[in-house]
């Protein structure tokens, strides 16, 4: 069966060798077809590319809450649990590298409450927030330092602020003066190293280590974790080996722990991505049907030429199955021509649209050639040659020898 194909593969290209250029001439519309379908697909697969990392660049759809939960529900009414588990600094760890992808994990407890500047006698309301590390989607720090993984690690009571504290607390856009001061919260007193930039946050901000913080502080308060994946596709995977990791690590009761994630906004992006390729595929796809009609006219063509050989084989003992095969191989292979061609042709013309693109709206867009997208061009290339084939192929096969001998 296969010595079959392959032979009638090779009878397809010397038929196709014999009348290049007229071949040519009518697989025109298949070429411009898939031509158009690749330049398509590659530019909505590069859009979705360019989508996912501004996605990922500006907002928190790669990021996943651990948090305690440190209530339940009663008779429909939420009643503060008596005690409950909660991730700590040392555990933290442990957790990352349970997890199959690079992360970056960040450790928090925010409150709110009074916090007093050494050498003011005035208190100002601040957001207190107890961290592992400085996150890395805050703005950067424009004067002092932001205090290291040593100073966490060995709980050294220090301190930075951002660009609202400074203002609230001196009047002045600089911070400048604030390096060295003591910031009073509580019954905490942390030196401050560092001011953050200019963010556009009103709101008056403390950043210190979380190991200050005593064990009855933090069960009162639970510290979150934050977790951010490298892109947005990693999201639900991660998702899924923290939810096992907790389920290993608090066997008793691993609802004190909820998991968040905004991957359901993802998935809408991706739906909206799908439809419109869909949309677009079926509208430039007219132009691969009238490519299709362009095949079936050549075979038709061809079989009339080949009229006395039809005949010949079959009085020689060919089957119908035989010429069947043989006309249909020839199909798929000009299909397939078509295809390669229509292929390169999208290449070239996507590559010298994607500069016309990043010169009129000004952004680092690239197109994206994915295997999906050759995979299509191929499963189309076969189906377009057994549809459009299968009249011709049909027709020669039902010749009836001794008719076909007599043409001559």
């Amino acid at each position: 069966m296969l010595k079959k194909l392959l032979i009638s593969f090779s009878l397809a290209q010397q038929n196709i060798r014999s009348r290049l250029f007229h071949t040519l001439l009518s697989i025109l519309g298949i070429v411009i077809g898939v031509g158009a379908l690749v330049t398509v697909l590659s530019l909505i697969d590069g859009m979705e590319r360019f989508a996912k990392e501004q996605i990922t660049k500006t907002t928190d759809l790669n990021s996943i809450l651990l948090q305690t939960d440190t209530y339940k529900r009663e008779n429909r009414l939420q009643v503060k649990k008596e005690s409950y588990d909660y991730l700590t600094y040392a555990q933290l760890p442990e957790l990352e590298k349970s997890l199959s992808h690079p992360v970056k994990s960040y450790l928090e407890v925010v409150q709110t409450g009074e916090v007093q500047l050494a050498g003011s006698d005035k208190s100002l309301v601040a957001e207190l927030n107890g961290i592992n590390a400085h996150h890395p989607k805050k703005t950067g720090i424009a004067t002092g330092k932001i205090f290291s993984a040593a100073a966490v690690e060995a709980g050294v009571p220090v301190a930075f602020v951002n660009h609202a504290f400074a203002r609230h607390t001196l009047g002045a856009d600089s911070g400048a003066f604030l390096l060295g001061k003591t910031v009073t919260f509580g019954e905490k007193e942390v030196k401050i190293e560092g001011v953050l930039k200019d963010d556009g946050n009103e709101a008056p901000l403390v950043y210190y280590p979380l190991t200050i913080l005593s064990d009855e502080e933090l069960k009162q308060n639970p510290p979150r974790v934050i977790i951010d994946a490298e892109n947005v596709e990693q999201v639900p995977v991660i998702k899924s080996e923290i939810e096992a990791w907790l389920k290993q690590k608090y066997k008793k009761d691993p609802s004190d722990f909820r998991v968040i994630s905004n991957e359901s906004r993802v998935d809408q992006a991706a739906k909206a991505f799908l439809l419109f390729r869909v949309v677009m595929g079926l509208i430039v796809g007219i132009s691969v049907v009238v490519g299709g009609i362009g095949v079936m006219n050549v075979l038709l063509i061809s079989v009339t030429e080949r009229t006395v050989e039809i005949g010949v084989r079959k009085a020689m003992g060919a089957k119908k199955r035989d010429i069947l095969m043989q006309f249909l191989a020839e199909s798929i292979t000009v299909s397939l021509f078509g295809s390669i061609l229509g292929l390169l042709l999208g290449i070239l013309v996507t590559l010298g649209v994607v500069p016309i693109i990043n010169a009129l709206a000004d952004v680092e867009f690239a197109a994206a050639y994915t295997l999906n997208t050759f995979l299509v061009i191929a499963i189309i290339a076969v189906i377009v040659g057994i549809v459009f084939g299968t009249y011709p192929a049909t027709r020669a096969a039902r010749l009836n020898p001794v008719e076909a001998i007599r043409r001559e």
